[in-house]
C-alpha cells in the first residue's frame, strides 16, 4: 500500500514540469518573432525645415482722378398732384366714361357734373337784380340833373315873389297904396316860392348821396351775378391738366358739398425721387453753385444739375434711367441726413427698361460728387478694419496703413499710403504673420479667393 501511494505522488510532478517546459518556448518564440519583426521596420523620414508660402491674388496699385458717387435711396413720385373738390353742393348728375383709376385724362375734359338748376335760376334771378338796379341808378341820374335845372327856376320865382312882397309892404307903409290884405298874399306867395324851392334844394342835395346808394346796390348786385356765373360753371369740373386719375370717390346721383374730396389727378410728365443722403457726404463731395445776387437767406445753396443714374431696385440690371438733380429739400435733425430732389422727365422716364419709371417705384439713386486727383481704387475687402492693407515686398508679406477718402460702392478710394506700382493682395487674410512668404496665383474672376 505504501508503494502505490508514492507512484501516485510523482505523477504530478512530472506533469508541471511538461508545462513549464512548453511556456517557456513559447515565451521563446514570441520574443524571437518580435525581434524579427523589429528588424524588418524602416527608420522614419527625417522631417523637412521648408516654409509654407501663402498663395493670394494680388493687384498693381494704380493713381488716377476718380470721381465720387454718393448713392441713396427713395421713391418715385409726381411733382404735381392735385385733390379735386366739388365747390358747389348738389347731385353729380354725368361723371367721365373713364373716371377709373390708372386711367389717362387730358386738359379740359369734363371729369364730372353736378346738378345746375338751381344755379341757373340764381343766375336768372341775379341778372334780373342787377338791371333793376342799374335802372334805378340811370333814373336817379337823370331826375338829378332835371332837379338841378328846376331848382334854378324856383330860385328865380322865389326871387319874383321877395321882391313883389317888398314893394306891396313899401307902398302901404310909405304911401299908404294897396291894402293889408294885398300886402299877406304877396308874403304867402313868398313863403310859398321859398318852400319850394329849399325842398328842391334839399332834394337836389341828396340826390349825389342817393346816387352813390344805388351804385353801390348794383356793384352788389353785379357781384352776386357773377357769384351765380361762377357757381353755375362749377357745377362742371374739367380735368386742370394731361393727367392720371390716382383716386376716385365719386359716383353719378352721389351728392356731394363744397371741400368734399372727390379725385386726384396726378402729373406724371415731370417725377421726383427724395433722396435722404449724410449730411457729412453732403458736405464734402456733392456740387454747390456759386452764391447768387440775392437776400441772404439762412439755407443752402443752389446744387449744380449734375446726371445722375436711377435704378429699379427690384431689376437694377435692366431698368435704369438718367435724372438731374435739382434742388436740397429739407434737413433731418433726428438722422442728420440731408434731402435732395432728383427729377426725371416723363419722356426719359419710358426710355430705360421693359417697364416705364413710374410712381411707387422704389430706386437707387447715384450722384456724381467731386473729383479726387489722385486716388487709388482698391476692392472694400483688402482694407483692414484698422485701415491697412497687405502688399508684396520681394515676396514677402508687409503691411501698410492707408489713408481712406471714402468707399464707393464694392471699392475703396485711398489717396495716402500707396504708392504707384505697389502690389497689393487682393485675398482675405487673417492675421497673418509679417514677412510671411507669399506666392501670387492668377485669379481672373474677382481676386477674392479665401485665405491659405
Amino acid at each position: 500500500m505504501a508503494a502505490d501511494s508514492n507512484i501516485t505522488l510523482k505523477k504530478p510532478s512530472q506533469h508541471l514540469k511538461f508545462r513549464l517546459i512548453v511556456c517557456s518556448l513559447l515565451l521563446l518564440s514570441g520574443l524571437g518573432g518580435f525581434v524579427a519583426l523589429a528588424s524588418l521596420k524602416k527608420p522614419p523620414a527625417a522631417a523637412g525645415n521648408g516654409e509654407r508660402a501663402l498663395k493670394v491674388t494680388v493687384m498693381r496699385a494704380t493713381a488716377a482722378a476718380v470721381q465720387v458717387t454718393i448713392s441713396g435711396y427713395g421713391q418715385v413720385r409726381p411733382l404735381k398732384e392735385v385733390q379735386i373738390a366739388s365747390e358747389v353742393a348738389g347731385q353729380v348728375t354725368a361723371v367721365h366714361p373713364r373716371l377709373h383709376v390708372g386711367e389717362s385724362v387730358a386738359t379740359g375734359e369734363l371729369l364730372f357734373q353736378i346738378d345746375n338748376r338751381n344755379y341757373k335760376a340764381a343766375l336768372i334771378q341775379a341778372r334780373a337784380e342787377a338791371d333793376q338796379w342799374r335802372s334805378v341808378l340811370a333814373r336817379l341820374e337823370k331826375q338829378s340833373v332835371i332837379d338841378a335845372e328846376r331848382l334854378k327856376t324856383l330860385q328865380r320865382n322865389r326871387d319874383l315873389a321877395s321882391a313883389e312882397f317888398e314893394r306891396f309892404s313899401a307902398l302901404l307903409d310909405q304911401h299908404g297904396v294897396g291894402t293889408r290884405s294885398g300886402v299877406e298874399r304877396a308874403e304867402q306867395g313868398f313863403n310859398a316860392a321859398m318852400d319850394q324851392h329849399d325842398q328842391l334844394a334839399l332834394s337836389v342835395s341828396v340826390n349825389p348821396l342817393r346816387i352813390k346808394e344805388a351804385d353801390s346796390s348794383l356793384a352788389a348786385a353785379q357781384a352776386r351775378l357773377s357769384q351765380a356765373q361762377t357757381n353755375l360753371q362749377r357745377c362742371e369740373v374739367h380735368a386742370p391738366f394731361n393727367g392720371r386719375i390716382k383716386a376716385v370717390k365719386i359716383e353719378q346721383g352721389q351728392y356731394v358739398s363744397p371741400g368734399q374730396g372727390l379725385l386726384t389727378v396726378a402729373d406724371d410728365t415731370l417725377l421726383e425721387i427724395h433722396v435722404p443722403l449724410d449730411s457729412r457726404d453732403v458736405r464734402e463731395w456733392l456740387h454747390f453753385a456759386e452764391p447768387e445776387n440775392h437776400p441772404p437767406a439762412a439755407w443752402f445753396e443752389r446744387l449744380e444739375p449734375v446726371a445722375c443714374s436711377i435704378r429699379w431696385t427690384e431689376a437694377p440690371w435692366d431698368h435704369a434711367w438718367e435724372g438731374s438733380l435739382h434742388r436740397v429739400v429739407d434737413f433731418n435733425p433726428k438722422t442728420r441726413t440731408i434731402t435732395v430732389a432728383v427729377r426725371i422727365s416723363g419722356a426719359a422716364a419710358l426710355k430705360g427698361g421693359r417697364l416705364p419709371l413710374v410712381e411707387g417705384m422704389f430706386c437707387e439713386v447715384n450722384i456724381p460728387g467731386l473729383v479726387l486727383p489722385r486716388a487709388f481704387r482698391i476692392p472694400r475687402h483688402a482694407v483692414g478694419f484698422r485701415g491697412t492693407v497687405f502688399t508684396v515686398v520681394d515676396r514677402r508679406l508687409k503691411t501698410v496703413a492707408v489713408e481712406v477718402a471714402r468707399e464707393n460702392g464694392d471699392d475703396v478710394l485711398v489717396v495716402g499710403g500707396l504708392n504707384e506700382g505697389d502690389t497689393v493682395i487682393t485675398t482675405r487674410l487673417i492675421d497673418p504673420l509679417e514677412g510671411a512668404l507669399i506666392e501670387v496665383i492668377t485669379d481672373p474672376s474677382n481676386g477674392k479667393a479665401d485665405s491659405l
